[in-house]
C-alpha cells in the first residue's frame, strides 16, 4: 500500500476551464470591477482614458485603478507587493 498522491504538476489543465469558477459570487473584486466599470475615467481626468493612435498602447486605467482599489482594501501598499499579488492571487487575475 502507497501514500496518497496529488496529481501531477506537470498535467495539462490544472486550473478548470474558467477562472470565474474560483471567484466567489460574493467577492469584494466584483465589487471592485462593476464599480470602476462604471465610471467615466476620462470625465474624471485621467489622462490617458484615450488610446493614442502610435505608439506602444498603454494599459488600460480603469485596470490600474481596479488594482489600486485592491490593494487599499487589502492592505498592499507597494507596488512590487501588488505585481506579487498579480501573479499568485487567483481574484487579482480575474480582476484584471
Amino acid at each position: 500500500m502507497g501514500y496518497i498522491s496529488g496529481t501531477d504538476r506537470g498535467q495539462t489543465s490544472l486550473l478548470p476551464a474558467r477562472i470565474e469558477d474560483y471567484v466567489a459570487a460574493d467577492a469584494a473584486v466584483r465589487v471592485i470591477d462593476a464599480f470602476v466599470d462604471g465610471l467615466d475615467v476620462a470625465q474624471l481626468g485621467f489622462r490617458r482614458a484615450v488610446e493614442a493612435s502610435t505608439g506602444r498602447p498603454p494599459y488600460d486605467p480603469r485596470d490600474l485603478l481596479k488594482l489600486y482599489i485592491y490593494g487599499y482594501f487589502n492592505e498592499v501598499r507597494s507596488s512590487r507587493r501588488l505585481e506579487r499579488e498579480c501573479r499568485r492571487n487567483v481574484e487579482t487575475m480575474w480582476l484584471l
